[in-house]
């Protein structure tokens, strides 16, 4: 691996991390100030050599498979308890909502802070690859700000979508185009996603 394609991996990684979602070409060279030809160029290369994957159906489909940055200390594992269904009348996050108990650890999970897993139901955020099936990661917290993509609860289920606070109600809104935004008077934030694990045909 070239220095330069150990930076583009390393930034792609970072950035996925950061924003849930992985940066499109266009973000990968604007970053670096190169052409999107050398950008395409590195991830093909980074694809061939097992770094990365790519669909070249959809965008923001760039997928880590290796992830080479150095870590300063290795984190301990995070307890993370399984939500597969609401119970009518339950709080979501209640004890009774729990399936099972997952251990996980960075980059999916940080210690000192709470967690809890689901499986998303649909492709509502397709447009930043989350997908029908994909394991989501969620910070539990009840605030978010405008933009941030959250976990909350509708009618005892549990939905992905971009939060954007208006003047006298909520906006949920999808990336996906299918999907019109939905507004509220109020809504229940069950917490931030932090992350998301697709498991593999080769998994």
């Amino acid at each position: 691996m070239t220095d330069r394609q150990r930076e583009v991996l390393n930034f792609i990684a970072q950035f996925t991390e950061d924003n849930v979602f992985p940066p499109t070409v266009r973000e990968i060279g604007e970053h670096f100030g190169i052409s999107l030809r050398a950008v395409q160029d590195h991830v093909a290369a980074l694809q061939k050599k097992g770094y990365l994957s790519q669909s070249q159906k959809r965008s923001r489909s760039i997928r880590v498979l290796k992830d080479v940055r150095p870590r300063v200390s290795a984190s301990s594992a995070v307890l993370i308890p399984v939500i597969n269904s609401i119970s009518p009348g339950k709080p979501a996050l209640s004890e009774d909502n729990f399936s099972s108990i997952v251990t996980s650890s960075y980059p999916f999970v940080e210690n000192g802070k709470k967690y809890f897993l689901f499986q998303a139901s649909d492709n509502s955020m397709i447009d930043i690859n989350i997908l029908s099936g994909d394991q989501v990661f969620v910070e539990i917290t009840d605030t978010a700000d405008n933009g941030q993509i959250v976990a909350v609860a509708i009618e005892d289920e549990i939905i992905i979508r971009r939060i954007f606070k208006e003047a006298n109600r909520i906006c949920l809104k999808s990336e996906n185009p299918q999907i019109p935004p939905s507004y509220y008077q109020e809504v229940k934030i069950l917490g931030i996603v932090s992350g998301i694990y697709r498991k593999m045909a080769n998994d």
